[in-house]
């Protein structure tokens, strides 16, 4: 889980009230701050951290398991230290001259086994969001130095989206229903999926079903492991932060969410969406609880979706009995946002 710390260190006197307590109200892992005031007046669900500064290696085996060692990074000694520091410490903060995040990618390259945990000093809410994806495994936690308690809502909210994992559940298959032409739409994003990973998408805005990505082999083409054949263009997609957008909204730029068998998640840039008119088929599944989901998708033997334990099943060769994977939201949604209110979809 990543993490952040807020720096009180430069937010001013008239506003510091504000940031202590947005900090705390949204559980930061931790404050920095030279106040001992401050410091003490946390409640436990807040680290008060205290750093040291590291100049050379041979500092590293003096630090204490409670004080972070803190690296500036402007050269190549300096990237070495921060190495050593990244391996050796319970916790690391690094500061980057460098604008660029090769820096960061070599000491995440050092540090990718080592116990101890990372934290990088950040300008801004861009470079954090940044900064917590490089090398697909980002940054462990961010030090941020906010301008006012709005900015530590927004990093909570950065934290917060597509990393908290998914409850899936099994869903039985009732039904398949053959349809003639619709439009369809395939996503195509700027990563790579995993074999057990797709996106989720249903009729409902209640269920929906973990549509697999083009990573397995097909006759006469080859695999597109950027690529999900979703379904119909009237959709919903489940996306960051509990927000739907129905498939035909997607477009380049738009985020959504990647969720492996797990449940396991990551946002996931959509590079196009890409609508076609195609025989349709609708799958019809039902929880334990006889909670009924729905998803239309094309009738072809290429698309398919996940079963418990990743097991990969053709659409066209689904039948009644066949358990899938699936996620059960309990709201409605207005324009992707859930709301708790009546209402009946068929």
């Amino acid at each position: 889980m990543k993490f952040a710390w807020i720096d009180l260190r430069t937010v001013p006197q008239a506003r510091l009230e504000s940031v202590v307590d947005a900090a705390i109200h949204t559980r930061m892992r931790g404050v920095l701050c030279d106040d001992e005031a401050v410091l003490t007046s946390l409640p436990p669900t807040v680290t008060a951290v205290t750093t040291a500064t590291v100049t050379e290696e041979r500092q590293l085996r003096d630090l204490g398991a409670d004080t972070a060692g803190w690296v500036d990074v402007h050269d190549e000694p300096s990237l070495r230290l921060a190495c050593a520091a990244a391996v050796t410490l319970p916790c690391t903060v690094v500061r980057f001259a460098d604008p660029t995040k090769i820096p960061l990618e070599i000491v995440l390259a050092a540090a990718d086994r080592a116990a101890g945990e990372l934290v990088t000093v950040c300008a801004d809410l861009e470079e954090a969001a940044t900064v917590l994806d490089v090398l697909e495994r980002g940054s462990d936690g961010v030090l941020l130095a906010p301008s006012d308690a709005a900015e530590v809502f927004a990093l909570a909210r950065l934290l917060e989206a597509g990393s908290e994992p998914l409850p899936l559940t099994t869903l039985t298959v009732d039904g398949i229903e053959h349809h003639g032409l619709g439009d369809r739409v395939c996503v195509d994003t700027c990563t790579h999926f995993a074999e057990d990973e797709g996106i989720l998408v249903g009729s409902y805005s209640t269920g929906f079903i973990l549509c697999c990505s083009e990573t397995h082999p097909l006759p006469y083409m080859p695999t597109r492991p950027f690529r999900v054949n979703a379904g119909a263009l009237h959709s919903y997609v489940l996306g960051p932060e509990n927000r739907t957008n129905y498939l035909s909204e997607l477009r380049s730029g738009s985020t959504t969410l990647a969720v492996n068998a797990e449940g396991r998640t990551r946002p996931v840039t959509v590079g196009r969406a890409k609508l076609e008119s195609r025989p349709l088929l609708t799958i019809t599944a039902r929880s334990a609880e006889g909670v009924v989901v729905s998803l239309t998708v094309q009738d072809d033997w290429h698309v398919r979706v996940l079963g418990p334990g990743a097991k990969v099943h053709n659409v066209t060769e689904l039948r009644p009995g066949d358990e899938l994977l699936g996620y059960l939201a309990t709201d409605q949604r207005h324009v992707g946002f859930p709301i708790g209110e009546f209402c009946r979809e068929n």
